[in-house]
């Protein structure tokens, strides 16, 4: 038999762990374009135009940064666990380019073969040139304020 003290903490502890372990579920999300398969494979090369293409997908994502003739449309299916980072679980690109005339020349289709993964190193960002320590970087302009500049002749410029 367990005294009520030991039933009562093993109840407590047994809610807690549901109540703790409730937030620790898997969560899916969407994120840009919802993604027709019958209306992308309904865009073809010479056929389509802007107009036509805006009205079968709508208008897109983003566009080119360099020139209008590039339209992206992206998915992204993304899963999170608890508190930590969204990971991408699924990615569509479609890249439609368009000629000088405003026709379909390309579609292209990517997905996560093309996302890089960036690791940073550390805490700290390396970068090229003279590292300084924190008592140099306080104390190297001692000597240096309220000085006279010198011109380009080695002598104070006067004005």
């Amino acid at each position: 038999m367990i005294p009520r003290h030991g039933r009562a903490a093993f109840i407590g502890t047994a809610l807690a762990l549901v109540v703790f372990t409730g937030g620790c579920a898997r969560d899916r999300s969407h994120e840009g374009f919802v993604m027709d398969q019958t209306l992308v494979n309904g865009v073809q090369p010479g056929v389509d135009n802007r107009a036509s293409v805006e009205q079968t997908l709508g208008r897109p994502t983003f566009t080119g940064q360099f020139t209008q003739q590039d339209w992206y449309y992206v998915s992204r299916d993304l899963q999170r666990f608890a508190f930590g980072m969204p990971k991408p679980d699924r990615e569509t690109v479609l890249h439609i380019r368009f000629d000088d005339k405003g026709n379909v020349a390309t579609v292209e289709r990517t997905g996560l073969e093309k996302v890089a993964s960036i690791q940073p190193m550390h805490d700290k960002t390396p970068t090229l040139g003279r590292s300084h320590s924190f008592f140099e970087e306080i104390f190297s302009n001692i000597g240096q304020v309220g000085s006279v500049p010198t011109g380009p002749g080695g002598g104070a410029s006067h004005p």
